[in-house]
């Protein structure tokens, strides 16, 4: 069985996408049809922008659904899903390519999560970690006592693979938990370059802002089960599609337990699609003996 996953923030790189634009002209119209819908030329800034200029989340989150839903689509017949998964961000990918939503309403609320993320962060200042070399449990026990102990918020938020779990959090809570986690013996435990703590408390203002977005949009029954971050579980289910979509912003990503779920449920191959290649590595490290590839037009 053939799962198809879809990466989140993080991905992104200069010139991404300008292949697909030029190889196809189905892309070049989707292309186009985007800077339509966002009333700007977002294909500026993917296939002429510096590093930089590709790192604000208004640039980066439409920037990396359209190229994952894009090469998808452009792959044709060649994309037979039996079931998907998008990492944080990825999740929308996921859903235009297994046909809940349209692409039209995926990026509208791909752009309207963006810009609620960027107000929430600008609220009150926020930060996350990578912890690598502990076992979850440990994280996640030991994030919770830290946080009791010092009135900080300081959450679980990623989930990425075994023994890496990112946390997200205040500036001080972050820092605390940084040093915590040396003295546990984690063998890196390293602040990370974001504007604010994703998939925590931080983003509730997010969360109303998109609520209300996603509450008003049409979801259809999907071609195949999507596994959500929230709960790493596979739905079909238009309604609770859409509520644990709600609940992504303000909840853990379950990415391990994801892909473990799916390989329990029969997958037998994972193919990435979009750019880079974060999401093979981290599925790698879950099980070594699956295959793992890129998708390719």
């Amino acid at each position: 069985m053939k799962a198809y996953v879809f990466p989140g923030q993080g991905a992104q790189f200069p010139g991404m996408g300008k292949d697909l634009y030029e190889a196809s002209a189905k892309a070049k119209e989707l292309f186009h049809r985007a800077n339509e819908i966002l009333g700007f030329e977002i294909t500026e800034v993917m296939f002429n922008g510096t590093a930089e200029e590709l790192k604000q989340t208004r640039i980066t989150q439409p920037a990396i659904f359209l190229h994952s839903v894009i090469l998808a689509e452009v792959m044709g017949e060649n994309f037979q899903p039996d079931m998907v998964a998008g990492h944080s961000l990825g999740e929308f990918s996921a859903l235009v390519a297994n046909k809940a939503l349209s692409f039209e309403d995926g990026l509208k609320l791909v752009y309207k999560r963006a810009m609620a993320m960027q107000k929430a962060c600008d609220i009150e200042p926020s930060t996350m970690a990578a912890i690598i070399g502990l076992d979850d449990e440990t994280v996640e026990k030991e994030t919770k006592t830290l946080a009791e102990k010092t009135g900080e918020i300081i959450v679980a938020a990623n989930f990425n693979t075994v023994g890496q779990v990112v946390i997200s959090g205040s500036v001080r809570g972050i820092d605390l938990a940084i040093e915590h986690f040396k003295t546990l013996g984690a063998r890196k435990a390293v602040k990370l370059q974001v504007s604010g703590a994703f998939h925590s408390p931080f983003m509730q203002p997010a969360k109303e802002e998109l609520q209300k977005a996603i509450e008003e949009t049409h979801f259809n029954k999907p071609i195949c089960p999507v596994y959500q971050n929230a709960t790493a579980l596979p739905s079909i289910d238009p309604e609770q599609i859409k509520q644990n979509l709600i609940d992504q912003l303000t909840s853990p990503v379950l990415w391990t337990q994801t892909v473990k779920n799916m390989l329990k449920d029969g997958a037998t191959e994972f193919i990435e699609v979009g750019p880079g290649r974060v999401l093979q590595g981290l599925i790698k490290k879950i099980d070594r003996k699956i295959p793992v590839s890129s998708a390719s037009i």
